[in-house]
């Protein structure tokens, strides 16, 4: 079995994640291909992505491409996660992951309402005709908040109580269940928010404003296995278990997606992985290189074995839920913690000793990420011990 050890991953992180130096990307469509797709469940998580794969492009440029140039779309898509993806990578993830999740929500929202009585009749034909009428509403409209769509969608303000007799009891109206549905559908999507890159207060639009005719329809099996192509290419090698983690899958499910991709086993340094058969050469070493990534950042996401990236740092920079903080990395791996005070400094500490070349180097990308920021002072959305302290 051919070996590929934690060097050559980490090389491949620095060149393929366009981390090192001589790597940046020109253009935000090319660095989210290099990454399958950037996570966004934080809204700031996707400019920050950005801003630190990139030399020359500002936030401008990231929100060019998601609602001017629409060739980027934000979607619901692997463990019920929040991405945006470039536009023609959406009918893989529509057709591998989305379509399951929208079946599965549709079954979750359906029995609350069924519990709580609040629908007339049958709960699916109720549920499909809300649907249609909150989708139509959008085609009127061309965008609107979920608020607004509730003024005219009455269904939409139907109320359902969750947790009947509980202490923790609060009726809430289904607007968002049904907008999520549709979005998991494929049939609206999110767009642009109100207020600054980092608000997550979203307008809604149809789908065919972004895609006159609709996502295309694919085979389940040919979209899981090109998902599968595209995550090896990015994150292989990497053990079987990583890629279950990422994509949410069951087992059976990944191994099914296996079967139509052509691959080879390597050996990690005691654990076994998988890289395409196609993919063995090994990455020549970039020269050394510093990042500061956003909290949430699709590289440290990427997989579920961390040790050789991450060491003996998950306490300081992962919250209780497993969700990554600001991290701070020095050639493939991580080695402390950032965060952004309320007076616009970046504030870094780090977690070894890395010398002080590498220091400097550091210390350049925390001030370039100041200025990347400007006048916005977003809140990582899910807090970890170190950027708390840093922050204060």
């Amino acid at each position: 079995m051919r070996s590929m050890d934690a060097a050559e991953r980490r090389a491949r992180l620095g060149v393929r994640h366009r981390l090192a130096s001589t790597e940046r990307g020109e253009t935000v469509e090319s660095i989210v291909r290099s990454l399958v797709v950037l996570h966004a469940t934080d809204p700031a998580t996707v400019y920050l992505s950005v801003a630190a794969r990139s030399a020359d492009l500002e936030t401008g440029h990231v929100e060019k491409a998601l609602y001017d140039d629409r060739t980027l779309l934000r979607m619901l898509a692997m463990r019920r996660t929040m991405f945006v993806a470039p536009i023609d990578l959406v009918p893989v993830l529509q057709a591998a992951v989305a379509d399951a999740l929208a079946h599965k929500q549709r079954k979750t929202y359906g029995r609350y309402l069924e519990q709580s009585g609040a629908v007339p009749g049958n709960v699916v034909t109720w549920w499909n005709a809300v649907e249609s009428k909150t989708h139509d509403a959008l085609l009127a409209r061309g965008a609107a908040t979920g608020a607004q769509l509730s003024k005219e969608v009455s269904e939409l303000r139907t109320q359902v109580d969750t947790a009947p007799g509980k202490p923790y009891s609060k009726p809430t109206n289904i607007t968002t269940w049904v907008l999520v549905t549709l979005g998991c559908e494929g049939r609206i999507v999110r767009g642009r928010p109100n207020g600054t890159w980092s608000s997550s207060q979203y307008t809604w639009a149809p789908i065919e404003s972004w895609l006159p005719d609709g996502i295309a329809v694919m085979p389940v099996e040919e979209a899981r296995a090109e998902l599968v192509r595209k995550w090896l290419r990015a994150f292989g090698p990497a053990p079987v278990s990583d890629l279950k983690w990422w994509t949410g899958w069951t087992l059976g499910e990944v191994r099914k997606a296996l079967a139509l991709v052509d691959t080879v086993e390597v050996d990690l340094g005691g654990e076994t992985g998988l890289v395409l058969a196609d993919d063995l050469e090994l990455t020549p070493a970039p020269e050394p290189w510093a990042a500061l990534l956003p909290a949430l950042d699709p590289t440290p996401m990427g997989w579920q074995s961390r040790d050789w990236y991450l060491g003996p740092h998950q306490p300081a920079l992962f919250d209780r839920n497993g969700n990554i903080g600001p991290s701070v990395w020095w050639d493939g791996r991580i080695v402390g913690g950032w965060a952004q005070r309320p007076d616009g400094d970046i504030a870094w500490r780090l977690l070894e000793d890395v010398g002080a070349a590498a220091e400097r180097a550091i210390a350049a990308e925390a001030d370039r990420l100041r200025g990347w920021y400007g006048e916005v002072r977003p809140i990582p959305r899910f807090r970890t011990p170190l950027e708390r302290e840093l922050s204060a």
